[in-house]
């Protein structure tokens, strides 16, 4: 589905709070038999989300190699305890740009880079997302169990259990 330039600035808005609270995310890319292969990375909270998502890196590691070459990409967060799941698909690439590296810099970040951002390796893997898809349920667990309980009993499809939206970035 496509939106216009205002609906996607709501959109961006949308999944702008959504993913700012959640310390990680799983980023999948394609391995060299084709497979996915997913991991968790550490999202930089102070980041605002604008189409693009950016995690450090070391510029040798084994998942910047899958990316050179495949570069397409997914990026999912999930917050159960909100009941908010987000995923995003786009294009990755690795960035060794200092003076973005000291702009997305974060303490808490020594804990993978010991020498901060002049770790010899240390790089920026950004991603350039074209498609997003949210579901955001904000009513309680509860709410939604007994919707979906009561689906099941009726045979008709659960109502009201949240929103959900796909978006295109392109």
């Amino acid at each position: 589905m496509t939106h216009s330039n205002d609906s996607n600035s709501e959109n961006l808005k949308k999944i702008r709070e959504m993913i700012k609270d959640i310390d990680y995310a799983m980023l999948t890319t394609i391995d060299s038999e084709g497979k996915l292969h997913s991991r968790p990375m550490a999202t930089n909270k102070e980041v605002e989300f604008d189409g693009d998502v950016w995690f450090f890196t070391y510029a040798s590691s084994l998942k910047v190699d899958e990316i050179n070459r495949h570069h397409e990409v997914n990026v999912s967060y999930a917050a159960p305890n909100k009941q908010s799941y987000i995923s995003l698909s786009g294009v990755a690439e690795l960035v060794r740009d200092r003076s973005k590296l000291e702009e997305l810099w974060q303490p808490q970040l020594k804990a993978w880079f010991p020498k901060e951002i002049d770790e010899p390796d240390i790089a920026l893997l950004k991603v350039n997302v074209e498609k997003a898809e949210y579901w955001d349920s904000p009513s309680s667990m509860i709410a939604n169990a007994i919707s979906l309980a009561k689906a099941v009993a009726t045979g008709k499809p659960a109502s009201n259990v949240g929103e959900h939206e796909k978006v295109d970035l392109k």
